[in-house]
């Protein structure tokens, strides 16, 4: 079993800062789980108890719908260099979008990314740090880019188009309210 904590240490904090790779998992009360890998330079710890997600345009937008409906994430980080481990945050997350009052101060936090969506605020209620030995080395070669090359060339009303086109509605039917 691991080890389990109410709030990210200092060397829970260096080793999310390390990687360059994490996952995210949500769910509805009924329907699908969603569980997606993230990158970029798009996480921050806020404090022991508080993380960041910049979120950018993709081809869902699950977590926004099962963040309205129930508000529950665990967002996990595992080590394919170094020292294994896997690390589970478990948390209360909210979406931030463009209009809403805290945007401006958070968004500051975050390199200018085309076809950013939305921040996810989220709360930590507990950490759990596992050992990771099955997990297989994998060597980093760097990020890419196509995501970025298709919103700067779509611009920002083709972004808001392809919002509407595709990210109002989960793969459940539920509301991701994108446009609101």
């Amino acid at each position: 079993m691991g080890k389990i904590a109410s709030k990210i240490t200092k060397r829970t904090q260096q080793f999310i800062e390390n990687q360059k790779l994490f996952f995210v998992a949500t769910a509805p009360k009924n329907g699908r789980i969603n569980l997606s890998p993230k990158g970029m330079d798009s996480f921050r710890v806020i404090n022991e108890n508080r993380v960041l997600w910049l979120n950018v345009t993709g081809s869902g937008n699950e977590t926004a719908a099962h963040l309205l409906e129930n508000n529950r994430i665990t967002i996990m980080f595992c080590s394919f260099e170094g020292a294994p481990n896997i690390l589970r945050l478990y948390g209360k997350g909210k979406e931030i979008k463009p209009n809403d009052s805290e945007w401006n101060e958070l968004i500051s936090l975050f390199p200018k990314t085309p076809g950013t969506r939305q921040i996810f605020d989220i709360e930590i209620e507990s950490t759990q740090n596992s050992c990771g030995m099955s997990i297989p080395f994998y060597e980093y070669q760097g990020e890419r880019n196509q995501l970025n090359d298709w919103a700067e060339e779509i611009g920002e009303e083709g972004v808001t188009q392809y919002w509407e086109d595709k990210n109002q509605i989960s793969i459940d039917g539920l509301p991701t309210n994108i446009l609101k």
